[in-house]
């Protein structure tokens, strides 16, 4: 029984070295840990049990049966963070540059369904050079097989991607189709072709970290949510953002204890400037609004002109939508919208109330809108507050113009509950633009047509760029003091906590996309 003790151990050694000791070595030299002491720091102390560290790859192409390693170049298994179960892969950069192939693939759909029956969030530690070459179409289907799993969890349990090295070709599809991707600065990549295949195609000379580098995508595209300095860090991010969602679609958003005490945040009375043009920062009211500390940004430094994010009221979760005045005066365009979209969709997936806070003056005008969508994209952000079934609560705090005062979770698209500030203007356009379309012929015939139209300005503003006359219709729930609105949400969110809508009955929708 000794031997077959010993030798257990010694193939579970080499399993446990990967690629090797000089492998290990580069890998650190880079900045980058590896696969596993990623897991050591991502679970619970003792926490992590491995599936498949014996697996290894079954092909005798290009002399490949010559470099065999247990595990196959990923690390898989499960857990815990906090004490909540989660599965895990990590794939190890120093076997056969963490290729993606047949063996490798069917460790990844393992867990990815025990995920969806156990009801478990699944996290991927992602560093691969792409597919495996010498394994050919196999190892396409491998990909393939995982971004069928990925379209089936959707929804159904988390998933979290983080990048922690190149991610190339048909690598970078599973975290797109996850629901947050988080990126290392200067050691992580994604691209579908990389910078030599550029240079060839359309003659462009690009780096990988201009092309495809975590400053890109959290900039650029907003492929990805967090960016992070080093890999602890990113690491923690991940911790942190499951302490906001539920292991799977069936529980709850996360709660903590709070005890209700003063609730009055006299401060948020001056920040809305009295300059209905002056710009101010929506996150000085989200901060202001939520528990100490709690407000967590996703997608920071894309579409500046909408912020989202998580937050705990009174001890709750919840998502948080919020124009941003202090950026393009929180107009609406086709990234905002993008983005302010796929954030409600997973909130309203995974049973986390929203809380919008609306000051927007329209949509963005403009060739380059129009040419480039803006009517589809909007229409993104419409639709996903229409279908979602979560407590949703709006608060307006200035602006609120046009079709975005529709879009931005109005009563009249489902909305529970909706406050305005008395500094809220609910108006088909601005007051000035508004007078010149209706008085167009008394202010074109006057004496003074500036004096004139400053008059009728003025008659337009007082007639309707207030909260009251959406207050009268029931538009508008309530105009509150802006000190009294933590107050009033951990009440809402209290009542509404046990909300219940259903959707017609269908397949699917049609989302424009």
């Amino acid at each position: 029984m000794s031997n077959k003790i010993d030798e257990l151990n010694e193939k579970t050694r080499k399993a446990k070295e990967g690629g090797g000791k000089k492998r290990i070595e580069k890998q650190h030299e880079k900045g980058k840990l590896t696969a596993r002491e990623r897991i050591k720091f991502l679970l619970d102390e003792g926490s992590f049990e491995e599936m498949g560290m014996l697996v290894t790859h079954r092909s005798t192409n290009f002399g490949l049966e010559k470099q065999k390693f247990y595990g196959d170049g990923v690390v898989t298994g499960y857990g815990t963070i906090n004490g909540r179960s989660v599965y895990v892969f990590s794939q190890d950069f120093t076997v056969m540059g963490g290729s993606l192939a047949e063996s490798h693939a069917e460790k990844i759909v393992k867990i990815m369904d025990l995920s969806m029956k156990n009801g478990v969030p699944v996290i991927g530690l992602n560093d691969s050079g792409g597919a495996r070459i010498q394994e050919g179409v196999v190892s396409l289907g491998g990909y393939a097989d995982i971004f069928y799993r990925n379209t089936l969890a959707s929804g159904v349990v988390p998933q979290l991607s983080a990048i922690m090295g190149p991610c190339a070709g048909g690598a970078v599809y599973s975290p797109a189709l996850t629901d947050f991707i988080t990126m290392v600065e200067n050691t992580s990549y994604m691209f579908v072709t990389g910078p030599n295949v550029v240079k060839t195609v359309t003659h462009e000379e690009v780096t990988s970290e201009e092309l495809g580098g975590a400053s890109a995508h959290s900039t650029k595209s907003g492929v990805t949510h967090f960016t992070a300095p080093n890999e602890i860090a990113a690491l923690d991010q991940i911790k942190k953002l499951l302490s906001y969602i539920p292991q799977n679609c069936e529980e709850p958003a996360p709660s903590l204890p709070y005890e209700v005490q003063d609730e009055k945040r006299p401060k948020l009375n001056d920040i809305v400037p009295d300059n209905p043009n002056q710009p101010y920062d929506i996150r000085e009211v989200i901060t202001g609004v939520a528990d100490t500390d709690t407000f967590f940004e996703v997608h920071k430094d894309y579409a500046e002109n909408i912020v989202v994010g998580f937050a705990r009221i009174g001890g709750r979760s919840i998502g948080i939508v919020a124009n941003q005045p202090a950026v393009l005066a929180g107009v609406l365009d086709i990234e905002s919208s993008k983005k302010g979209a796929r954030f409600v969709r997973f909130c309203d997936a995974f049973n986390i109330p929203l809380l919008v806070f609306e000051d927007v003056p329209g949509f963005l005008p403009g060739t380059d809108q129009e040419w480039n969508a803006i009517i589809t994209n909007g229409a993104k952000l419409l639709y996903a507050f229409s279908e979602a079934t979560v407590p949703r609560i709006t608060v307006i705090t200035r602006k609120a113009y046009g079709g975005a005062y529709d879009v931005m979770n109005s009563k009249h698209i489902g909305a529970d509950m909706n406050y305005a500030w008395p500094t809220a203007e609910i108006a088909v356009m601005g007051a000035k633009g508004a007078a010149e379309i209706i008085f167009r012929n008394e202010i074109k015939n006057a004496a003074d047509p500036e004096a004139k139209l400053k008059e009728k300005e003025a008659e337009y503003a007082e007639l309707f760029a207030n909260p009251y006359n959406a207050a009268q219709r029931g538009y508008v729930d309530e105009v509150i003091v802006p000190e009294n609105t933590r107050e009033k949400l951990i009440k809402a969110f209290k009542m509404l906590e046990n909300k219940a809508d259903n959707l017609p009955k269908k397949k699917h929708g049609n989302i424009p996309l």
